[in-house]
């Protein structure tokens, strides 16, 4: 009788557990179901929203969709914000799902991962605001170059687009919050390196092209000169 209880005491409370876990695991089943269906409503409304207030225009004039086209995905920036609402709802329901269950460690994790995605969402934006405005300021420069004779503005304009895009990377990354800033370091030193070495070669080997370029932009008046 004695040998019978220890074989059936285990497996009673193997039944128990598993008897207490399975109303958890439907629970967390609906709470899924339900966040899923509400995932795909709330990346439909972003997606509708945004291209209602003409996010989309905007993005496509800073060229952030041809840079999206270009790395070969069939998606604009208006579609990955939805994705990214998408992918938030969810992982909220994944956590109350957990939660649910008595999975304190997963739920942890995940809800670091939920605090990251504001910081995406202020890096995107960053990035697209900060798009549009480079490409107006290079239109700027250019047009002001070309109003003054100078033939090679659509080249500065070029520099100052790529100079403030920069900038405008730097602050995106400063909102991920990545390597304590040592992303941002490297990516100075290195960008400190190239224009040294740039201003190096062509201040030591090419002085005439310099001269040339600016006797082109900026032209000296004979007239001037001979009186």
């Amino acid at each position: 009788m004695e040998h019978i209880d220890v074989l059936i005491l285990p497996l009673r409370g193997f039944l128990t557990a598993v008897g207490d876990f399975l109303p958890r695991l439907g629970v967390a089943m609906v709470v899924l179901l339900v966040g899923w269906l509400i995932a795909k409503a709330f990346r439909f409304s972003i997606v509708k929203t945004l291209r209602a207030v003409n996010f989309h225009v905007l993005t496509e004039r800073a060229g952030i969709d041809n840079f999206l086209q270009q790395g070969g995905t069939g998606k604009d920036t208006v579609e990955w914000v939805g994705l990214l609402g998408y992918g938030c709802v969810l992982l909220a329901s994944l956590i109350v799902a957990f939660n649910s269950m008595g999975l304190t460690q997963v739920t942890d994790l995940l809800s670091r991962v939920m605090l990251f995605v504001p910081h995406v969402l202020v890096a995107l934006l960053v990035v697209v605001f900060g798009g549009y405005f480079a490409r107006f300021i290079a239109t700027a420069v250019q047009r002001y170059f070309q109003a003054a004779g100078i033939s090679d503005a659509e080249i500065l304009g070029r520099i100052v687009r790529y100079a403030v895009m920069t900038f405008v990377v730097l602050l995106a990354v400063d909102q991920l919050n990545i390597g304590g800033g040592l992303i941002q370091q490297t990516f100075l030193i290195l960008l400190a390196g190239v224009v040294l070495a740039l201003a190096l070669a062509f201040g030591l080997g090419a002085r005439g092209r310099a001269a040339e370029l600016l006797d082109r932009w900026f032209p000296h008046d004979t007239t001037d000169s001979k009186r």
